[in-house]
């Protein structure tokens, strides 16, 4: 009787070990906080993963032919944050933002202040919208949040502002790229480093240093997890792939094209572009996001 006991005991403390164990083990991991500063770290990891991309590798060596630069005098890192950031927060760009005249002062405030009211994103409605200074700060300070330096703001008209990142590459002069993260001024091709605003025309161009908002700050979960996905769809086209999926968002949101006007022309293009599959993907994914909005 008394080893009955024992024996009962026994099962009973190990159940009280193993069970915790077990049921830790068993535990989802939770989804990170949808902070600014979990935003960053999200798109660091993405951008480490571009770096095997042909899309982004093709990227960086024509940014370096370009300027004549011997390979690996910039950093690829870097070049693959900024070009990112660029792509998502560029008027039109995959996270959805728009242009329009806006009259507010040259920080990204006001875009912090639309994103937080944001409970269900759609595939053709802008997150928010910013004039162009407004759209430069937000690309300058989240540039600078994720630790990459020289980003700053640069007034080509007194009434139009865009982007500038100026770099040293190794034995080389300071080169300054000009980031227009709206077409005013522009035609629909240019995109990244368009050589039409010469950034030296502007004497001194400060690095964006402003804390438009903390690290702590959160945005809607649904506009948090939109932010991401639409990095996995995106981040590893081509520049010249995105370019046109920019115009075509563009289109949807001047209402000059209906969105399944705008998906069967993404459809033709991709139809017609003999490009990697990162680019297939990417139209693919434009379409039918297009179309699921529908329904």
């Amino acid at each position: 009787m008394l080893m009955k006991k024992v024996a009962v005991v026994c099962v009973f403390l190990l159940a009280t070990i193993v069970c915790p164990i077990s049921c830790a083990q068993a535990t989802p991991q939770q989804s990170p906080a949808p902070t600014l500063a979990n935003l960053i770290s999200a798109i660091r990891a993405k951008s480490k993963s571009l770096e095997s991309s042909p899309g982004t590798r093709h990227a960086y060596d024509s940014f370096l032919a370009a300027h004549h630069l011997a390979p690996n005098s910039v950093s690829y890192s870097d070049f693959i944050l900024v070009r990112l950031f660029f792509e998502a927060t560029r008027d039109a760009g995959f996270w959805n933002m728009h242009w329009s005249i806006t009259d507010q002062p040259p920080n990204s405030d006001r875009i912090w202040a639309q994103w937080k009211t944001v409970a269900q994103p759609s595939f053709t409605q802008k997150t928010a919208t910013a004039e162009c200074d407004e759209l430069s700060a937000l690309f300058a300070f989240l540039v600078q949040r994720s630790g990459v330096k020289g980003v700053g703001l640069f007034w080509p008209y007194p009434n139009h502002t865009v982007a500038v990142w100026s770099l040293l590459p190794a034995n080389n002069a300071v080169i300054r790229v000009v980031v227009p993260t709206s077409q005013i001024f522009l035609a629909e091709d240019d995109t990244f480093d368009t050589r039409k605003f010469d950034p030296w025309h502007q004497k001194t161009i400060y690095d964006y240093t402003r804390h438009d908002v903390p690290d702590s700050f959160e945005l809607p979960k649904a506009l948090f997890g939109f932010f991401l996905a639409q990095l996995e769809k995106y981040a590893g086209a081509s520049t010249e792939a995105l370019q046109q999926i920019r115009n075509l968002r563009d289109a949807v949101f001047q209402r000059t094209l209906t969105p399944e006007q705008a998906a069967r022309e993404t459809l033709r293009r991709r139809a017609a572009y003999s490009s990697s599959p990162e680019d297939q993907a990417a139209f693919q994914h434009f379409a039918d996001d297009l179309r699921s909005s529908k329904k």
